[in-house]
């Protein structure tokens, strides 16, 4: 298979197996993120709605482009602030960049994992949905950790990571000059360490950090996690 048609089938597994258990049922509140894995599992679940086997779903999204999706296939969105959703969901489902045998993850790679947090961190189930390479033994040394960053602290909290560990990589854009501008209208940085780093420890100590937005280690709302293989199988853990 695909890298793609990996996506694909670990999105619609994941939704069916909810549904099919009860996990996804109509009149929920739920939580849709961002990006190539994250889009497809819209896209299904808007198919069950518009089949009938889901009705009144509340959804908020993590992203513009979540919401746009969301507006395209029909499915309502609303805030964590409208009183219909009162702050808290019912469940989460989101892609990863990096995810370890602990259930760690990290994400941020398309630069919404502030709201990508919000979400998962005030969801009472979190999902997450990946194709096998995004598995990995240890953070730190692999896929960039991303933080996002008020614009006018760069420079003072580049170098209180520095003394972290990390080597910092102000993300640019592409097709555009200059740095990416989140939806929040901040900066990202991006991370990296030479050994593996404990993210239950670092979550907390990046995000004390003054100008410090969020950073892209999830640890406090352990996910269930569905992972797809070449060989067209689903893994569940």
């Amino acid at each position: 298979m695909t890298q793609s048609e990996m996506k694909t089938l670990v999105a619609n597994t994941a939704i069916d197996t909810l549904i099919q258990e009860g996990k996804i049922f109509s009149g929920m509140k739920i939580g849709l993120g961002t990006g190539s894995t994250a889009l497809p599992a819209v896209k299904r679940l808007a198919e069950k709605i518009q089949d009938g086997t889901l009705k009144d779903i509340k959804a908020v999204a993590t992203s513009f482009q979540t919401t746009l999706a969301c507006e395209e296939l029909a499915i309502p969105v609303f805030t964590m602030n409208d009183k219909v959703i009162s702050g808290e969901l019912d469940l989460a489902i989101d892609g990863a960049d990096e995810i370890v045998p602990e259930k760690t993850v990290i994400k941020g790679g398309g630069a919404a994992l502030l709201r990508e947090k919000i979400i998962a961190y005030n969801a009472k189930k979190f999902v997450v949905i990946a194709d096998d390479s995004k598995l990995a033994k240890t953070h730190g040394t692999g896929f960039a950790l991303p933080i996002e960053i008020i614009a006018e602290a760069r420079v003072c909290v580049i170098n209180k990571l520095k003394e972290l560990g990390a080597a910092c990589v102000l993300r640019e854009g592409v097709k555009k000059a200059g740095p990416v501008i989140t939806d929040n209208g901040n900066l990202i940085v991006d991370c990296k360490w030479e050994a593996p780093v404990n993210a239950f420890e670092l979550e907390d100590k990046i995000n004390k950090i003054a100008g410090v937005v969020e950073c892209g280690f999830f640890t406090k709302n352990i996910p269930e996690v569905f992972v797809s293989h070449s060989d067209g199988t689903v893994e569940r853990f």
